[in-house]
């Protein structure tokens, strides 16, 4: 775990095999940061409260160890009322059933949103605190497969953000240079997760309807019902701990672009064994080190310089990835050209997913033409998976999310990222964030085929940064964010009628987009006629290329206030689905959903017209100042904006 003597051993045997493979670079980099333990003197608790709001007996939380960091300290006191996996809809759906959230404890199912999602909701619901576990409707029901123990509970952080929460948008070299500020992302009622036993005993006391048929599980004492049931205590003693924390780099220098860098990276730190969540990305990353070490020796020359990197502190919520970034930041949005993920890589054999930017998706399409199936012999991994659905993209590639490290590099810095994971099909790996996240365990659950999945990812992960590293001109498809816009256009579209009767318009954002579209075909035009012998022109083209992600973050709103500031993946007001969310206001009749801080905005007073302005005046502009930039030097610039 991030912070213990275990930890600092491990640290010095991953830089010790860095600096074993003949890099250009070796180094290490620390930080101190806040990071919340339990407190081994005064453990968490949960009691029943009697009926004059006395404290009742206790129910054991079988293992004190597990917890929720980040969870608000304190008490909370409220009946009971179970709410399915905790998401906006499920809270509004409860409400819709009578059934008032507010001003009691939730009962939530592990599984669809993060846990900091789920405390985020229930506290814009005005519940007093959650309680979460894993119940075995979400995990394989085939006898055969291995499954969670029913008093095992699941460890997750519940800050909705990453990295220090109490260093927002500052790197924590030294906290003492910085005024004491706290993440939004912070909750402010407590958490923690319970074992499907504890679960059982608390579902069989609830009373009021029977919960929908969608929500039932397969806890023992069935049918589940939605409450509220008896009083409940949870009292959360967590403390917070200045701790340090080392990121280690190795680099191997490019020959002709050594200023721009080609990052991979992956956690190393984990609560628990971390087999599937910390140890296979790091095997991979440090094969990956000495294969292009020893590729290197033997005359391959990358044009970029390769850094591979291992993160400490990822299960706080990717605390070392963000402090770098945000240590760094002035410098790596000029040049960092891609950012590879090896976290999570291993948790199935069956599915084959890409949470990635949209600049990358023709590259990884390339890529799985060339890598063979782990699991189908004879079959390139692209043939797998348009065997299941022929839009090959529909199967693979998902938007990325908070809990990777990757979101911080793109939602924060404005640099294309990947993620690659194999996972089983329908049904999660069970011992993630478990004490049972064990090599066994995960090598049982891949039925002994976690080396040849294992090599899938570094087959993957290698062809893309010898691509990324070696091609003439970057392979991202500058292109693909017009069709990104037009999709999100599309949902905005319905609304045109509406907006219209108010006199509004959304002619500047098709005129923005139009815009970049062409800026992007001309660019490729320019591209296509030009010499890849002409270094000066290449490195120019490179240039313009590598920064189109960071030309979707607004200028508009401070990283320090708005740390996620790109317009599509962040979170705030001047993203796409804050304006969508503010948009959908003209049809509910003005009152605002809670469920509509998704896209990280608080409920507010219904449709605000200069709001709406405001935020539409902004994302056109972040827009067209992307176009502009696509389009080279002023002179070039064609708008008639």
């Amino acid at each position: 775990m991030a912070g213990s003597a275990g930890m600092a051993a491990l640290a010095q045997d991953v830089r010790g095999a860095l600096s074993s493979q003949k890099l250009d670079h070796v180094w290490m980099d620390t930080h101190y940061v806040g990071l919340q333990f339990p407190d081994p003197a005064h453990p968490n608790t949960l009691h029943w409260v009697g009926e004059a709001g006395k404290l009742g007996e206790p129910l054991p939380l079988e293992d004190h160890d597990v917890y929720c960091p980040y969870s608000a300290t304190g008490n909370a006191t409220g009946e009971l009322v179970y709410a399915h996996y905790g998401r906006p809809e499920d809270l509004q759906d409860l409400r819709a059933r009578g059934v008032e959230p507010a001003g009691r404890l939730l009962l939530v199912r592990l599984g669809e949103i993060s846990f900091a999602q789920k405390v985020a909701s229930a506290q814009d619901f005005g519940a007093r605190g959650v309680l979460i576990y894993p119940d075995p409707a979400d995990f394989s029901q085939d006898p055969h497969k291995l499954g969670l123990s029913s008093h095992r509970a699941v460890y997750g952080h519940v800050h909705l953000g990453t990295g220090d929460p109490y260093t927002p948008g500052f790197p924590s070299f030294n906290q003492t240079q910085f005024p004491p500020v706290q993440s939004s992302g912070l909750p402010n009622i407590p958490a923690q997760p319970i074992s499907a036993d504890i679960a059982s005993l608390l579902l069989r006391k609830l009373q009021g309807p029977v919960a929908p048929q969608e929500w039932q599980g397969r806890l023992p004492g069935s049918p589940y019902r939605l409450g509220p049931g008896p009083g409940l205590h949870l009292g959360v003693n967590n403390h917070r701990v200045s701790t340090p924390i080392s990121n280690i780099f190795g680099c191997i220098e490019g020959r002709s672009e050594p200023d721009h860098y080609v990052v991979i990276g992956a956690q190393r730190d984990a609560w628990g064994p971390g087999a599937a969540k910390s140890a296979v990305g790091t095997a991979i990353l440090l094969e990956l080190a000495r294969t292009f070490s020893s590729m290197v020796s033997n005359g391959f020359q990358p044009r970029r310089s390769l850094l591979f990197i291992s993160w400490d502190g990822g299960d706080f919520g990717s605390v070392g990835s963000t402090e770098w970034l945000e240590g760094y930041l002035s410098v790596l949005h000029l040049k960092a050209v891609v950012y590879v993920s090896l976290d999570n890589a291993v948790l199935g054999d069956d599915k084959f997913h890409a949470k990635t930017s949209p600049l990358l998706i023709s590259l990884i399409e390339n890529i799985l033409k060339q890598v063979d199936s782990p699991n189908r012999s004879g079959q390139t991994l692209y043939e797998q998976v348009v065997f299941n659905n022929h839009s090959w993209d529909a199967e693979v590639i998902r938007p990325l999310a908070m809990d990777s490290s990757a979101y911080s590099f793109t939602a924060f810095a404005g640099v294309p990222a990947v993620e690659f994971s194999f996972l089983e099909d329908g049904q999660a790996y069970p011992f993630l964030h478990t004490k049972d996240d064990t090599y066994e365990n995960l090598h049982r659950v891949l039925r002994g085929r976690l080396p040849a999945v294992a090599q899938a990812v570094a087959q993957l992960a290698g062809q893309l940064l010898i691509r990324l590293s070696h091609d003439h001109l970057l392979p991202l498809d500058f292109g693909r964010y017009g069709d990104v816009v037009l999709r999100h256009i599309g949902s905005l579209n319905e609304f045109s009628g509406d907006l219209k009767a108010r006199g509004l318009t959304l002619q500047w954002v098709y005129s923005a987009r139009g815009d970049y579209i062409r800026a992007a075909e001309k660019l490729r035009k320019e591209i296509y006629s030009s010499e890849e012998s002409d270094e000066r022109l290449m490195r120019m083209y490179n240039v313009r290329i590598m920064r189109v992600e960071f030309y979707f973050l607004s200028q508009y709103v401070s990283p320090a206030d708005s740390p996620f500031r790109h317009i599509f993946l962040g979170r705030g007001d001047h993203t796409l689905g804050a304006l969508l969310d503010h948009v959908r206001l003209l049809r509910s009749g003005g009152s605002e959903d809670p469920g509509a801080a998704s896209s990280g905005v608080a409920p507010g007073l219904g449709f605000q017209e200069s709001r709406f302005r405001r935020q539409l005046a902004l994302l056109t502009w972040t827009l067209q100042g992307a176009a502009n930039a696509l389009s080279g030097d002023v002179w070039n610039i064609d708008n008639n904006f």
